[in-house]
């Protein structure tokens, strides 16, 4: 790393990844693992712990958006030649790859003739990787339009966004399956499996968009105690709408996370996702530097996605935590088993980033 990256590193993005990826390790974790008795929002712990849970998908698609389009808008080139595009699409198809590969029904490979209508409905739904993989892509197609048509980044990624968003209640009540056959209809809604359709999810990915290509294009601005006080504004007024919608009738109790598809809940997620980036930013203003061990997992995300959910819920080629534990070890040893599948995951990219190290002083 020159010392240019250094300087204009931002911490507060570093951050954010890393919290969200741990996050995640941990939510899906406990959520496998965790007796019933023990899920009860009477416990302050699991109350606290299941609204997070709520809040880390957000968190999540945010931030790599922002990511995304951030490096993509570094790039002072027309869109026909930014070399990101190249990136872009490889990275859309690796992730749609591996988000069915993770649900593949046999070990067989090409032979289905064993699998079950169930084994077919759990490979066909749309889970985080296809998601953040369509979002990728729609931010690049939103770059593209932006170019051309010189509307600003901010105009159309919102638009984009709420092309996602607006539609997402009254899709949900659509049988998809009756128009297009079940790989497409599931990235409509969640009616036959999946997890995160289109609608309203990819609003997320691209709304942190907005903000990669803000930082983009104001390189120093995240230096600024401005700038994490308009976050934490915008984000405040964000919570402010979203009970506008609840009390207006257009959504229903912002603590109800299931629903996704409610005007008040996307707002509530955005809007508290934008508090804490805005709280994070904040934060960094007084920091120079972070742990390289922060960094280096911000900067494998997907490994770690990867690896720890065939840990816990198994593949095809091997069995979970969840197969054998599932939904039954009580909440102390839950906690326990959290945070050594944290401790594993750093540790791997730790190791991983000494063997590429070393590798590469082989090689030159």
């Amino acid at each position: 790393m020159t010392q240019t990256d250094k300087k204009h590193r931002i911490i507060f993005i570093d951050l954010m990844r890393a919290f969200a990826v741990l996050q995640m390790v941990q939510g899906h974790t406990v959520d496998a693992l965790l007796a019933p008795e023990f899920r009860s929002l009477d416990y302050p712990l699991y109350a606290v712990w299941n609204f997070m849970r709520g809040m880390t998908a957000p968190i999540f698609m945010f931030t790599s958006g922002t990511v995304f389009t951030y490096l993509f808008r570094l790039v002072d080139e027309p869109f026909e030649k930014n070399p990101r595009v190249k990136k872009g699409i490889k990275r859309f198809l690796l992730l749609v790859f591996l988000g069915y590969l993770l649900r593949y029904p046999t070990y067989k490979v090409f032979d289905f003739s064993d699998v079950t209508k169930q084994q077919l409905d759990i490979f066909f739904a749309v889970d985080v990787l296809q998601l953040i993989g369509f979002g990728l892509l729609f931010l690049m197609i939103s770059a593209y339009i932006s170019e051309k048509l010189k509307l600003g980044d901010t105009i159309t990624f919102l638009m984009m966004a709420l092309l996602f968003i607006v539609p997402s209640p009254f899709f949900a009540k659509i049988d998809w399956l009756k128009i297009f056959p079940q790989p497409i209809a599931n990235y409509f809604n969640t009616a036959n499996g999946s997890l995160f359709p289109l609608f309203p999810w990819t609003g997320y990915v691209l709304s942190g968009g907005i903000l990669g290509s803000y930082l983009a294009r104001n390189p120093l601005v995240f230096k600024t105690n401005k700038f994490s006080i308009r976050l934490f504004i915008i984000g405040f007024i964000s919570i402010i709408v979203a009970a506008a919608f609840l009390y207006s009738g257009f959504g229903r109790n912002i603590n109800q996370y299931s629903d996704s598809y409610t005007y008040d809940t996307i707002t509530f997620r955005i809007g508290f996702v934008l508090i804490i980036t805005g709280i994070v930013s904040y934060i960094s203003q007084s920091i120079s530097s972070i742990p390289r061990i922060l960094i280096l997992i911000g900067r494998n995300t997907l490994l770690i996605y990867v690896v720890h959910l065939m840990i816990i819920y198994g593949s095809a080629w091997n069995p979970g935590l969840y197969l054998i534990w599932g939904n039954s070890v009580p909440a102390l040893t839950t906690i326990i088993i959290a945070l050594g599948m944290i401790t594993l995951m750093t540790l791997m990219v730790y190791f991983l980033n000494k063997l590429r190290i070393k590798n590469k002083q082989l090689v030159t």
